[in-house]
């Protein structure tokens, strides 16, 4: 509760004062009314994004906000706001009150003369946080339709003979909602069922906040076609609205929704048991779920654990479990390179294949966006082939 509250109370709060430090930068440095006011526009346009989100989420408002606004909001109160706005007020204002401690003349508001580059220096660093916003989203929107097809072959030492050459098409994190809806869903399916794979395994996050995107959501897993069938387990953001209508809504539509469950099929004339967890809100309570499903197994089946989250891993490879496949990280969704960002400084396991002591995860970087840009981090349907080792 208190990050949300902060997060409802401070961004606003926080956004008007950079806005009237920013227009008081901007009118020291003789910049004129058009650029004041596009900056006042642009801050105001972001607010009313803001509130609009938050009387949606209270069902206050039922008109879906637009993508672009939606990802002005998220950019600005998560991003640029924080992170440019923030640390350039305090900057400037340490140095202006260095300044006038160093010198007693009183600065003078620049006139109609032409700007020195310093000036203009200064005006690009006050409008920055603005700009940022407004071009993150301008590039992002555009790719909220495209995903790869990653290509991936993972060799286990468990797999049965008749099974080498098994192909799973690993679908996860669609976050059908704000930024994945419509034609991308159908592109979706299309990708999917071109792949014929064996097995279609769906690691959670089927939407992104609300039940009311649910049946798109369920339209789209009724459509995907494998040899040997489609299954599902949840992720976090499935239960953030009405956890018991996620659940209903997907068993009343024929999906195979495992929660701390297993069920088995046949590929190949071989039994594959799936093994699939609930979303939990701890790694103490994720390994206790990995144990539950583990203590399910069939001994004459290859097992495949189904775990949103990647380190559920770690204890599925202490029980002998040969293959992990999870989601949730979105590939670390803003990385610096493939190898530095935010997805290894928060999870051990963050995109592609990692193996321990001959077991194996394979971690996919999502197929949808809940967040409106990524760098480094593609949305992606996996293609995974298993090879006997």
């Amino acid at each position: 509760m208190p990050v949300v509250f902060f997060i409802i109370i401070g961004i606003p709060l926080l956004s008007l004062g950079w806005w009237i430090w920013a227009d008081r930068r901007l009118y020291k440095l003789g910049a004129g009314r058009g650029a004041r006011l596009g900056v006042s526009l642009a801050v105001l346009l972001v607010l009313s994004g803001f509130v609009w989100v938050i009387c949606a989420r209270r069902d206050l408002v039922t008109m879906p906000i637009p993508a672009a606004l939606y990802s002005l909001v998220l950019l600005w109160g998560l991003i640029f706001m924080p992170m440019l706005g923030l640390p350039t007020m305090m900057g400037w204002s340490l140095w202006s009150i260095g300044r006038c401690l160093s010198r007693k003349t009183p600065a003078v508001a620049a006139t109609s003369r032409s700007w020195t580059r310093r000036e203009w220096l200064g005006a690009a660093a006050v409008t920055m946080p603005v700009l940022a916003t407004f071009g993150a989203t301008a590039y992002g929107i555009p790719q909220m339709t495209r995903f790869r097809i990653r290509e991936m072959t993972a060799s286990l030492k468990d797999l049965p003979q008749a099974l080498d050459g098994m192909r799973i098409a690993h679908v996860t994190d669609t976050h059908v909602g704000k930024f994945t809806r419509g034609r991308v869903l159908d592109e979706i399916v299309t990708a999917t069922n071109r792949l014929d794979a064996d097995l279609v395994l769906f690691t959670g996050d089927l939407i992104d906040n609300t039940i009311r995107d649910l049946p798109d959501g369920v339209r789209m897993l009724q459509q995907m076609r494998a040899k040997s069938g489609v299954f599902v387990v949840e992720g976090n953001h499935d239960l953030f609205d009405d956890p018991a209508e996620f659940v209903r809504g997907l068993r009343n539509g024929g999906i195979a929704l495992l929660r701390n469950q297993a069920a088995t099929v046949r590929v190949r004339d071989v039994p594959v048991q799936l093994l699939g967890i609930v979303w939990n809100h701890s790694e103490q309570e994720m390994a206790r779920s990995v144990e539950a499903v583990a203590g399910l197994r069939d001994s004459d089946a290859f097992p495949i654990l189904l775990a949103h989250h990647p380190h559920a891993f770690e204890r599925a490879a202490e029980l002998g479990l040969p293959l992990t496949l999870a989601g949730h990280t979105h590939g670390g969704q803003l990385m610096l390179t493939p190898e530095l960002g935010p997805g290894p400084a928060m999870f051990r396991y963050w995109s592609g294949l990692y193996q321990n002591n001959n077991r194996t995860v394979v971690v996919s970087n999502g197929t949808g966006n809940w967040f409106p840009v990524r760098v480094n981090a593609p949305a992606e349907i996996i293609h995974l082939t298993l090879r006997r080792a």
